[in-house]
């Protein structure tokens, strides 16, 4: 093996051993979510109400032609959020082959950590049934990050919901 192979191949795992996370904020706490599950951040474009819909669904966008269910992490995670303000943001993503915004507080970064730096969720935490979206804690000199797992912030049941509205 020449060095040039060795050097690629040193990269190619130093890379598979950080997360690159695309942080945001919710009522005042970091979140994080892995940066191939989005496909864009938006600013808060005019929703649309859904009569009858979850108390956790803002309402629907048009997004370039496409119609797409909002979800306001805030109201689903029971977190208050600070107040109305015109920073909100929608991190888009596509979860089992259905897009879907997420309705954040703001978007502040993309981030690199290494996953020796990533603690799975506390005992109590991860054993709650409703709270196994939380994929771990993400150390950082000054501050902790809650990784979520996207496929499990919607139960089977809440997505199938979702596919009513579109």
């Amino acid at each position: 093996m020449n060095a040039l192979t060795q050097k690629v191949q040193t990269i190619q795992h130093a890379d598979s051993d950080l997360l690159q996370l695309v942080i945001f904020q919710l009522g005042g706490e970091e979140f994080g979510v892995e940066i191939m599950a989005v496909q864009e951040i938006i600013k808060m474009p005019a929703i649309t109400a859904i009569p009858q819909a979850p108390e956790y669904v803002a309402g629907v966008i048009n997004l370039r032609g496409r119609i797409i269910v909002v979800v306001n992490l805030s109201k689903k995670f029971n977190i208050l959020s600070s107040e109305k303000n015109k920073e909100y943001k929608v991190i888009v993503v596509e979860l089992e082959n259905q897009v879907i915004g997420m309705m954040v507080d703001s978007v502040s970064e993309v981030l690199r950590i290494p996953n020796t730096n990533v603690d799975p969720a506390p005992g109590m935490v991860a054993s709650g049934s409703s709270s196994n979206y939380i994929q771990g804690v993400g150390k950082l000199e000054d501050r902790l990050l809650i990784l979520l797992d996207l496929r499990n912030v919607l139960s089977d049941h809440e997505t199938e919901e979702l596919y009513q509205f579109v």
